[in-house]
């Protein structure tokens, strides 16, 4: 059994009916009875938030709402996930004291929310799924990364 954390674009693509989430599907088989698929909250407020600067009609919006109730949702609120994203953050920046960037891998600053998804996919070792490659640098460190590229079908599995 494998699980799953999925990022706020692998929603985006799911709603949208997009080729890469037909490529996840058959890839991966998300919703295999085999496998589970989780979702940080972080993502429902992003996905909501994207549903108005996207202008959504109320079409689109039923089929978030359906699509987010389908999937379990992973609150931020325990002291792991917590340390965890101390603990992301510091060794995004470089300041991490135990741990270093890999080489030719230069300090960054991770954008809040994701820091949020990567501290939930690392303490439920999960693997997390992304169309954002700004979780490269966490790969076999924090957690298990896997890019997915937009312009994958089902076609190329």
């Amino acid at each position: 059994m494998n699980l799953f954390l999925l990022d706020t674009n692998i929603l985006v693509g799911y709603i949208r009916a997009a080729g890469y989430a037909a490529y996840i599907e058959k890839k991966y088989q998300l919703f295999n009875p085999d496998n589970i698929a989780v979702i940080s909250v972080v993502s429902i407020a992003e996905i909501k938030s994207l549903a108005y600067k996207f202008g959504w009609g109320q079409k689109k919006i039923a089929e978030m709402n359906e699509l987010v109730k389908l999937i379990p949702a992973v609150k931020i609120d325990s002291e792991q996930i917590l340390n965890s994203y101390a603990e992301i953050d510091a060794f995004s920046q470089g300041k991490h004291p135990g741990l270093k960037l890999p080489s030719g891998i230069s300090a960054r600053n991770m954008q809040d929310n994701d820091i949020w998804i990567a501290s939930t996919a690392n303490v439920l070792n999960a693997k997390l799924l992304s169309t954002d490659k700004d979780f490269e640098h966490l790969n076999g460190v924090f957690i298990d990364f896997i890019y997915i590229d937009q312009s994958l079908t089902d076609e190329n599995t």
